[in-house]
């Protein structure tokens, strides 16, 4: 699956579960006609994926592609849970692609991916009115941060806090002027610091970070369709509207007047 096919589908989910506690808990030989996703909170499981053997334990994430023949059985007397997902994902103009996950990655134990499965299973019971777009839209996040960790190697949940708080600061503030030396005091850093601090944990130059939002939000108002480039520039935080066509191009590859056609 390529971005743009993950950008445009959704998971049709067919069946959740969190399983507690399970020691003497089995999956009997079968072929899925689905993806299925299971993070293995406590315990350690056996299982054989298209006859390959494998140990999963705690923090590790399973994802076994469609059309593949599986069997389970929890290692007794260790007490096994997980969190289980069926799915499809769907291309919103037909078809089903597939999620490039590993067969088995180990991504321990985190907070935040715990949370969004356990609020994931309360929706899933509950079935209250829009519970299905709910338990999707939980799902989605979860998707996206697995696909962030393991695809494209990012970890944005465990950012520093003081970028955490950079990063809204630039986000609130992005059609201003901004300067590395005010974002660095209001996160209480040396300037030097906080630059280093920021690339090191975003994979960019605090300059180059704050010209893609700037950049991005200017081709949303230039598609639009409702001003000018001069006036896009403005708007987005740029004064030399050169700069901001040159910058523009060389980002998007087509000039800004073109996003206006």
């Amino acid at each position: 699956m390529i971005m743009e096919d993950f950008n445009n589908s959704i998971p049709d989910i067919e069946y959740f579960i969190y399983r507690s506690n399970t020691s003497n808990w089995t999956i009997i030989p079968s072929s899925t006609d689905f993806i299925d996703i299971t993070y293995v909170i406590s315990g350690t499981a056996v299982y054989t994926i298209n006859g390959e053997k494998i140990l999963v334990e705690e923090g590790d994430l399973l994802c076994i592609p469609k059309e593949s023949d599986r069997s389970a059985i929890s290692s007794c007397p260790a007490q096994f849970s997980c969190f289980a997902t069926n799915f499809h994902m769907l291309k919103v103009d037909g078809g089903e692609v597939s999620v490039p996950l590993p067969l088995v990655s180990k991504i321990g134990v985190k907070d935040d991916l715990v949370f969004q499965f356990k609020r994931m299973n309360e929706e899933w019971l509950r079935r209250s009115p829009g519970s299905v777009m709910q338990v999707r839209s939980r799902f989605m996040h979860i998707l996206q941060r697995l696909m962030e960790m393991l695809v494209y190697d990012q970890d944005t949940y465990g950012f520093d806090p003081r970028i955490k708080t950079a990063i809204r600061y630039i986000t609130d503030r992005y059609a201003e002027v901004i300067s590395i030396g005010d974002v660095a005091e209001t996160v209480g850093l040396n300037q030097v610091y906080f630059g280093v601090l920021f690339r090191k944990e975003t994979g960019v130059t605090f300059r180059d970070y704050i010209n893609t939002i700037r950049l991005n939000q200017a081709e949303v108002m230039l598609r639009l369709g409702k001003l000018n480039v001069t006036e896009v520039a403005q708007k987005c935080g740029f004064s030399d509207v050169f700069y901001f066509s040159r910058l523009f191009k060389k980002q998007k590859g087509v000039p800004p007047s073109s996003m206006m056609q």
